[in-house]
């Protein structure tokens, strides 16, 4: 396989190069990179390989295209010159500083610049790997999400019985969470605050004010729960010691965000 060189894109002769006029594009006009046309054709064949160990090849195709639009799409972008550049912490920064810095005497030097390389190798393989299961997981969290959304008692108050990914699942099967309760490794319960859309900071209908940044037995006294345990200052999360508790905490976080004066939030 040659990729990246050659001025030539020929899938049938393992050739990937996207330098050349007429190189293909996306449907949407962006360019791909020569990463972006050896995952348009080996994309769910490596998905499959590295979900071997988990045994989800039946995911391999949808977590191939997830990878294709949260990664190598922001590659095609990048190494086109027609998106923003990676961030200190994005793949391609990362591979970017294993190259030998321009006044370093391997500068120039084959040898460590083939040294190099295969840290890059070995960087981008971890990646891709960690990244593949971490998408599978996700994807495997919608039918478990689906399942304790129509156990429970209350469709505003998700109960789960451990931590997963339950947002994605609930913005897209439109569920009416407000709360996701659901227990950590320490014993204690999470309330979790929905946000309103992916990606915000803001929530649906966040922890009461009165509970903000209160901890104990003050936490204790202002909402009426036992055992609670916390409730961060910005009121996105708080936790008890039971699971009892961190439903009646959701429960009464509930109740005072329906009193006048503390209207849900959109």
């Amino acid at each position: 396989m040659v990729w990246d060189v050659g001025a030539v894109y020929d899938a049938a002769a393992n050739r990937f190069d996207h330098h050349q006029r007429g190189a293909p594009v996306r449907e949407d006009g962006l360019p791909y990179s020569a990463a972006g046309l050896v995952w348009r054709h080996h994309g769910e064949a490596a998905a499959r390989a590295l979900l071997t160990t988990s045994r989800a090849d039946h995911l391999a195709a949808a977590v191939a295209a997830e990878m294709d639009r949260k990664v190598v799409r922001r590659i095609d972008a990048i190494d086109n010159g027609v998106g923003p550049p990676g961030d200190a912490l994005g793949l391609a920064s990362l591979v970017e500083d294993l190259n030998p810095p321009w006044d370093s005497p391997d500068a120039g030097d084959q040898q460590a610049e083939d040294a190099a390389f295969l840290q890059a190798a070995d960087l981008a393989d971890g990646f891709l790997r960690r990244r593949a299961e971490a998408v599978r997981a996700r994807l495997s969290a919608d039918a478990v999400v689906l399942a304790a959304h129509a156990r429970s008692a209350d469709p505003r108050v998700l109960e789960l019985g451990r931590k997963l990914p339950w947002e994605g699942p609930v913005f897209a099967h439109g569920l009416p969470v407000l709360y996701a309760v659901y227990s950590v490794p320490n014993g204690s319960w999470m309330v979790d605050a929905m946000p309103p859309e992916p990606g915000s900071f803001a929530q649906r209908l966040p922890l009461p004010e009165a509970w903000a940044g209160l901890r104990g037995a003050d936490l204790a006294a202002a909402c009426g729960v036992p055992d609670a345990v916390f409730v961060h200052a910005r009121r996105f999360v708080g936790a008890a010691r039971s699971r009892e508790g961190a439903m009646e905490m959701a429960r009464r976080a509930i109740e005072i965000g329906s009193e006048p004066g503390e209207a849900l939030r959109p």
